[in-house]
């Protein structure tokens, strides 16, 4: 056996490539997973931004390699379903935050389900926003162990827990462990990490996937003081606009907003400096890969490394956000790779790297990054993403785009509209999305929004979409089944308001229910309490006085499926409950 073969086969058993994917010593690795909410592509120290102190993941981007042109969807949900599925959410029935339209449809496949393929032990850890019921929450989409928020946003209308807290919904709250309210002490970003420390201390024999989802730096913006303090000085909007990047002009609340974002992301590079030295107590750190990554751009005004956009905006401000992969045993890191990269392509990673097979019924949109990792080269480089967001169904062309091979088209205009009515960019010359080139490449642009047109078309008939997903009552999974205002469709827009109208869309099984009707402020006595399903209608007169709850008992429903649609009629107005509760009792 010559020398270079020797040194080949051995090569071979270092990396332990297969067919499959990648193993080392087959020993599948540790996965982790961070992902914060809100913090845009500027609200890092490695990104160029002075202001923000984030020693931990600026050190971790250094060890790692750094995806440059990596882009997730511009807003919360849709980019979480995308990211567990590598799929397009409206293939998963995911198309909006709230409305009825942030719920996961049970039959995808997650990146947790697909890791316990080869016995993973997984565990979700702050944010999950993909459904709070029977069969969406994370204990029915592949997770062992789980402490979450409901819904959007703690602080927000449907979590039901934090919203009546206010100014200190982000603290001390309670949250879900397994499905089970919790009451737990200390800041949210501490809480979730430490939760996902004792995860892995007591998993740490065998490969685990830890899904960290760090609810900041959402809204409301709430930090603990010591935090704060260190940023209440500072001016945001100082230090930026002489290297040639664009940057928008910052009022006193969006400088003070910033303040208090730097304080919530300060405190998260904190909590992973806590999470990456006990990977290196354990000695877990060299078979562990950590990604680090955001879901959106920055919902506020303030540094955004030149780029144009906000959150729920389909530029790059709104879709382009850091990501960071390390894995010792794969590859060296400090390497950068410029290739258009996607939130859809993690779970291929992941299968490739954890050697486990992916949903072969579907359609995955994703690609596998470990090509680019290696350095090679990938047929699919210049793949076309599709980008889209609106408070209602997909509309042609309203705040949706392409992007392909260095160039993006944009719609922010109507279903009919010309090509002329369309933005194109340059990407390659014109990262921060500055001048429409669109008259100077016309044929260009028709092409791209053929290409937009098939995928839309395509996306717009999904299954998961065109029949949504529905909350399961009366099973023995969840008893009662809380139903939410985060979850309610009816009218467009629907919060915290009392006058609206709102719905739940749900699976009901045969039986007699306890049911409770909780309201954002008391009722005035005198009035009826109406639910409406399909053909059934239960009226009740309440003669309690003013009152927030309301009570109806052992209400028989048979086995259907359907609306139900709760309202307090008094005084000529119809108010609709703040979250209602089903309880099965036969």
């Amino acid at each position: 056996m010559n020398l270079m073969y020797k040194h080949c086969i051995l090569l071979f058993m270092i990396l332990g490539l297969t067919s499959g994917g990648y193993a080392q010593k087959n020993q599948r690795p540790n996965v982790i997973l961070v992902i914060t909410d809100d913090q845009g592509y500027g609200d890092l120290g490695f990104t160029g931004n002075p202001h923000v102190k984030t020693p931990v993941i600026d050190a971790l981007a250094r060890e790692s390699v750094r995806f440059n042109n990596f882009y997730v969807s511009p807003v919360c949900a849709p980019t979480r379903s995308s990211l567990m599925t590598g799929r397009y959410s409206l293939r998963t029935g995911m198309r909006d935050t709230y409305n009825g339209g942030a719920i996961m449809a049970s039959n995808e496949v997650t990146i947790a389900e697909m890791l316990k393929q080869a016995d993973y032990t997984t565990g979700a850890f702050g944010k999950w926003h993909l459904g709070d019921n029977y069969p969406s929450r994370p204990s029915d989409q592949g997770f062992d162990e789980s402490v979450i928020h409901l819904s959007g946003g703690m602080g927000q209308v449907g979590d039901i827990t934090t919203y009546f807290k206010g100014d200190t919904s982000y603290f001390d709250p309670v949250l879900w462990h397994n499905n089970q309210q919790q009451a737990y002490e200390g800041y949210c970003s501490d809480i979730f990490t430490d939760q996902a420390i004792n995860f892995i201390d007591k998993n740490k024999e065998s490969p685990f996937f830890c899904y960290l989802a760090y609810n900041a730096p959402h809204t409301p913006l709430q930090v603990p003081d010591s935090y704060y303090q260190k940023y209440r000085d500072i001016d945001p909007s100082a230090g930026f606009g002489k290297d040639g990047k664009p940057f928008s002009k910052m009022s006193e609340k969006d400088k003070e907003d910033a303040r208090k974002v730097y304080a919530m992301v300060n405190n998260i590079d904190d909590n992973l400096g806590k999470l990456f030295k006990k990977l290196d107590a354990l000695g877990l750190s060299e078979n562990t890969l950590v990604i680090f990554m955001t879901d959106n751009g920055p919902q506020q005004t303030r540094y955004v490394s030149g780029m144009r956009g906000l959150k729920g905006d389909v530029y790059n401000g709104g879709v382009r956000v850091p990501f960071y992969l390390k894995y010792p045993a794969l590859s060296k890191g400090d390497k950068d790779v410029e290739t258009m990269t996607a939130h859809l392509d993690v779970l291929p990673t992941l299968s490739a790297i954890c050697d486990v097979e992916m949903p072969k019924d579907r359609i995955i949109d994703g690609k596998s990054l470990v090509p680019l990792i290696q350095g090679q080269k990938v047929e699919w480089a210049d793949r076309s993403l599709f980008f889209y967001w609106s408070r209602r169904y997909p509309e042609l062309y309203n705040n949706m785009a392409i992007q392909k091979a260095g160039y993006k088209l944009v719609g922010k205009t109507d279903y009919n509209a010309a090509i002329e009515d369309f933005e194109l960019f340059q990407l390659t010359k014109d990262p921060y999305e500055q001048h429409n080139v669109l008259k100077e490449n016309k044929e260009l642009a028709i092409d791209l929004k053929k290409e937009l047109d098939k995928i839309y078309g395509e996306l717009i008939i999904s299954e998961n979409l065109v029949n949504p997903p529905k909350i399961s009552v009366g099973t023995p999974y969840e008893n009662p089944v809380i139903l939410n205002r985060n979850d309610a469709g009816g009218e467009r827009g629907i919060w915290n308001q009392e006058e609206i109208y709102g719905h739940w869309d749900t699976e009901i099984e045969e039986g007699y229910y306890d049911i409770t009707f909780k309201f954002v402020q008391p009722v005035v006595g005198n009035g009826k309490m109406v639910l409406e399903a399909n053909t059934l209608v239960r009226q009740m007169e309440n003669k309690k006085g003013d009152t927030d709850i309301i009570q109806m008992e052992k209400v028989y429903f048979p086995k259907m499926s359907g609306k139900l649609l709760p309202f307090y009629a008094v005084d000529n107005k119809n108010v609709f409950p703040f979250w209602m509760a089903m309880k099965k009792v036969d």
